[in-house]
């Protein structure tokens, strides 16, 4: 509808000034592609930075919506990055200190009770041989040195065991996983907290805006409209005869009221089918007559010098 009025406006302006001067070249205007700034998700709109004929540089905040919520959940994902990553480093970790200790102290106690029962089995050996220690003695002997070798043995490889990871190998990689997990986990938390706040992709002027501070958002609608200098561009209708001529990428001219310089542009774009004269753009010269749509931009810088929905005469360079 909007651009139905813009073209009619043209029209109007174009067939008034028909009785006065031959319109040179073709007939035209500029058209803006607007970018329409959405948030993927509903929510209530918190705050909005700018307002309509606001202009915008690249990166700057353009609304926010309400973020609670996200907030929660970044929190509780971090808690839980957390809590996975002690796992880890409980299982990767060897024994406390004051485990170890204890360890070192019971193979003290097997050392020194090996020490003895060395000195006694010596002792036992000698007695057994002049005729005073019975077989059993001696058998009891050898049982109670060999007892204490293996407590000493044990004791060493607790001590080896302490120093060494308390969980297994599967174990470990399963706690890896977790950690990986609510590492991503925490990467979305992020990602949708981001998604509240918008900012401007590009230096723009903020054509309108859609809702007010308070409204509600629902989830894709727009809520500010974006031109950036560079989505503006020239379209005019050229006649049959005429656009066989007519190349991508040659340099076409625009004039306007008010404009002051023709403005350099080049075509990006040429129909191939064939059309009547829009009803709302013709003078009586053109009327009826078919006509081909043709597309040309023009450098940013220069194209700030045009308003969408503004007349041109367009002529070939």
């Amino acid at each position: 509808m909007i651009r139905l009025a813009i073209a009619a406006l043209v029209a109007c302006t174009l067939m008034a000034g028909c009785g006065e001067r031959a319109v040179s070249g073709f007939q035209g205007y500029a058209e803006g592609e607007y970018v329409l700034v959405a948030a993927p998700a509903a929510g209530r709109l918190e705050k909005r930075w700018v307002s309509r004929g606001q202009e915008v540089e690249s990166g700057a905040p353009l609304f926010a919506l309400e973020q609670e919520n996200e907030k929660a959940s970044r929190r509780e994902a971090e808690g839980r990055l957390r809590n996975a990553e002690a796992k880890l480093a409980n299982f990767a970790a060897g024994k406390r200190k004051p485990e170890l200790d204890a360890v070192r102290a019971q193979e003290a106690q097997a050392t020194a009770a090996r020490e003895l029962s060395t000195q006694q089995l010596k002792q036992q050996e000698a007695l057994h041989s002049k005729g005073f220690l019975s077989d059993a003695g001696l058998d009891q002997a050898k049982g109670n040195y060999k007892r204490d070798i293996a407590r000493v043995a044990e004791t060493e490889a607790q001590i080896q065991l302490s120093r060494m990871s308390v969980g297994r190998d599967k174990e470990i990689a399963a706690a890896q996983a977790d950690v990986e997990t609510a590492r991503a986990v925490l990467a979305q938390s992020d990602w949708r907290l981001a998604q509240r706040a918008v900012a401007s992709s590009a230096k723009a002027l903020v054509q309108d805006t859609f809702y007010s501070e308070g409204e509600w958002v629902a989830a894709g609608n727009p809520v500010v409209s974006l031109l950036p200098p560079g989505n503006i561009k020239l379209r005019f209708f050229v006649p049959e005869t005429a656009v066989g001529a007519l190349k991508i990428g040659q340099t076409v001219r625009a004039a306007c009221d008010g404009c002051g310089a023709a403005i350099p542009a080049k075509i990006s774009y040429v129909s191939r089918q064939a059309e009547y004269t829009p009803p709302v753009l013709y003078s009586r010269e053109q009327r009826a007559k078919l006509v081909f749509l043709v597309e040309a931009r023009s450098d940013p810088a220069d194209a700030t010098r045009l308003k969408p929905g503004q007349p041109l005469d367009v002529s070939l360079q």
